[in-house]
């Protein structure tokens, strides 16, 4: 059997995948990505992307391409009706989206799954990537120097290993990887499963260009309701109902008639019965030795909310800088194992977050009293914290998962203040921030002593960021504090680093 060789071998060319290969790209690391499909997805599946989500895709360099991608109307509405028609019972988004321009320099983007996964794709292989479809893993097996898979080329039958330093497991929620490492799950479990019809209709000028998604609750429906969505193209449509077994052409056409409450309409059935399963489950490890998993391999949720897709970007975002460094001899294990150490506790609260609003929105009946209260979108996707991981704790470290980004504190794992003029520094690697030069020498040798970049950015109020005027900030390339204060910043690089 040949084999070949890989720093980073990535299972899975989602929305995660492609991400975490794109981020390794621009860290300077190529990846092997294989994926069992024969190319990225045919159905819009998850759509929007959040501010946050946006300053990672500018920071790759395909913010514009995002922008460009989305329809012509990119805000977007929820409402939950009977019909599409009417009457409607409650409107969630009427159009608008919530205003961060305070927390971040980014706007929001309404792009499918489809469209976004070909941009990372096309991204991904110019900053170096060696992506195969129609291509299998079949077989893992880890070491203490490496890992083994053998790979299927699913159109010639050939098989192959791949010996790779490192594994990503962005392999959905099925992840063989993840049954192969014997991780389990943990949650509320499987909530549902139904199927999905994508079709053409002219529905009229109130839906011609428009981001439209609307929760159904109508008795006629198989379980009583739907989910009804636009898509990028004019005239075409998703629609899912919960139903196990395939319906025949005939039923979805009676099926959207009434979704649409037009019982004349001629619609066009362009794909039936995609399946579909509705959980809210979280790994119980987010990684084991030299294997990562990321999207859907390590959470599931109701998609009322939009972070499924988001979360999986950022997932390849988070762990993209610090495999890199691991790849490139900068970094030891410690700072891989931080992925599971922040990536998990805000995965089970973005869990918790969308099954709420499932039920709040499209399961009433579901309520039990032990739904999780709302938290702000601006605290969820700008606020949230790293309490433990790749940084160095404070004494009165207090453990807190979120924060209100319009009083920032500046403390070690949560986001570094917003600030236009530090914006564009940050993404590519370490920066320190500080007031006084003496800082410029303590960088040079601390980056010299662990073989790092570390350039040194002067800011004029360090006391925005919770130090004196002696003292500093070490901001991870993601964008979060790592350390603070004035003590040995080749110490705390070190602990930051896993070293």
């Amino acid at each position: 059997m040949e084999r070949e060789h890989a720093p980073v071998l990535i299972i899975g060319a989602g929305l995660a995948g492609l991400s975490a290969a794109m981020f390794l790209g621009l860290h300077g690391v190529r990846a092997l990505v294989v994926e069992k499909h024969a190319g990225t997805a045919r159905h819009p599946k998850a759509r929007g992307q959040f501010p946050h989500t946006m300053q990672a895709l500018r920071i790759a360099g395909v913010e514009d391409a995002f922008l460009a991608a989305q329809p012509a109307d990119p805000g977007f509405t929820i409402k939950i009706a009977a019909t599409t028609s009417g009457p409607v019972f409650h409107t969630i988004l009427a159009g608008e989206t919530p205003d961060f321009s305070a927390f971040s320099r980014n706007a929001w983007a309404n792009v499918s799954q489809e469209k976004a996964e070909v941009i990372l794709l096309e991204r991904a292989r110019e900053l170096g990537a060696d992506v195969r479809f129609s291509t299998k893993a079949e077989s893992l097996e880890q070491d203490a120097d490496g890992v083994t898979v053998v790979i299927r080329d699913l159109i010639t039958g050939t098989a192959r290993e791949v010996r790779a330093d490192h594994v990503v497991a962005a392999d959905g929620h099925r992840s063989p990887v993840r049954e192969w490492l014997g991780i389990g799950r943990h949650g509320r479990g499987v909530l549902g499963e139904g199927v999905n019809a994508v079709f053409e209709a002219d529905l009229g000028a109130d839906f011609d260009g428009r981001n439209l998604l609307f929760y159904l609750r109508n008795p006629e429906l198989p379980g009583g309701g739907g989910a009804f969505t636009s898509t990028d193209d004019r005239n075409r449509f998703t629609f899912g109902v919960g139903e196990v077994d395939d319906i025949d052409e005939q039923r979805w056409t009676e099926l959207i008639r009434i979704a649409t409450g037009r019982p004349d309409l001629e619609p066009k059935l362009l794909a039936c019965n995609s399946k579909t399963t509705t959980s809210a489950l979280v790994a119980d490890r987010f990684g084991a030795g030299r294997v990562q998993l990321i999207g859907d391999a390590v959470r599931t949720m109701p998609p009322h909310g939009a972070m499924g897709g988001n979360s999986a970007i950022m997932d390849g975002f988070s762990l993209a800088w610090k495999l890199a460094m691991v790849v490139k001899g900068q970094a030891g294990q410690g700072l891989l194992d931080s992925h599971d150490a922040e990536r998990r506790p805000y995965s089970e609260v973005l869990v918790e977050q969308q099954y709420a609003n499932m039920v709040r929105r499209n399961s009433p009946h579901l309520a039990d009293g032990t739904e999780a209260e709302p938290i702000d979108p601006a605290e969820l996707i700008l606020g949230y914290r790293y309490p433990d991981g790749a940084i160095v704790r404070e004494a009165d470290e207090d453990g807190a998962l979120f924060e209100n980004p319009a009083e920032p504190t500046g403390r070690p794992g949560s986001h570094v203040p917003h600030d236009k003029s530090t914006v564009d520094i940050f993404g590519r690697g370490f920066v320190l921030l500080a007031d006084e030069s003496t800082w410029d020498t303590k960088a040079t040798e601390a980056a010299k002593a662990l073989g790092v970049e570390l350039p040194v950015h002067r800011v004029e109020d360090p006391a925005r960021y919770g130090v004196s005027t002696r003292g500093a900030v070490l901001v991870r390339p993601d964008g979060f504090v790592a350390w603070r204060g004035e003590g040995d910043l080749e110490a705390a690089l070190r602990t930051v680093l896993g070293r």
